[in-house]
């Protein structure tokens, strides 16, 4: 009873750093949008798998993996603002009058999966996030394997359960949107993510 607690408070930590909009959520749902709920799932379990790594590192105090990605965090910075750039600037001139990107544009569920948890993997600091919520769900000192397991998995299954919902809500009203708001969608959503580079390369400069 007590790990199922704590995997369920473990889970409303996992939502509450997922559910802050930014760039991933932007990525989500723009791919959600332009492809359809599978490519847009396999965005959100990506994402949702770097937050499980992250969190696994936290739980098993992987100090040494800590400190080299804390080490190389300003070139992870530019990496991810130069792909986050990219991505805005193909998305703000993406066709509007199509129901799916071109086939030169389609990502691959794979890809989808991969290019998001790297993505996600770029913010090192995250880690000293993922100890903070250890420290504060632990229910007392030393390691214990079957906390930690609960602790990971409660946070990757709310994250995941965060991103199936808007995938499900974005997949609602995708249907209803016809080529014009399309666009201006495009427009926004790659415009934000654009910024969200910018942020990153003087993050990492």
């Amino acid at each position: 009873m007590a790990l199922l607690l704590l995997t369920l408070k473990a889970a409303g930590f996992g939502v509450a750093v997922a559910a802050p909009v930014g760039p991933m959520s932007l990525l989500c749902m723009r791919r959600t949008l332009g492809q359809g709920w599978r490519p847009g799932l396999a965005t959100g379990l990506g994402i949702a798998a770097g937050d499980g790594i992250y969190a696994t590192v936290a739980a098993l105090g992987l100090a040494g993996v800590s400190s080299v990605l804390l080490a190389h965090e300003r070139s992870l910075h530019i990496a991810a603002g130069l792909f986050l750039l990219w991505l805005g600037v193909t998305t703000m001139r993406a066709r509007a009058d199509a129901v799916l990107p071109a086939a030169g544009q389609r990502v691959s569920w794979p890809a989808a999966f991969a290019s998001a948890m790297l993505l996600t993997l770029t913010n090192p600091p995250t880690i000293i996030m993922f100890a903070a919520i250890f420290t504060a769900l632990a229910p007392g000192p030393g390691f214990d394997p079957a906390v930690a397991a609960a602790t990971v998995g409660g946070v990757f299954a709310g994250s995941l359960l965060w991103w199936c919902g808007m995938v499900g809500f974005v997949v609602l009203f995708r249907g209803a949107l016809g080529p014009r708001p399309r666009r201006w969608i495009d427009r926004v959503a790659g415009l934000g993510l654009a910024v969200f580079g910018l942020v990153e390369l003087r993050r990492g400069w």
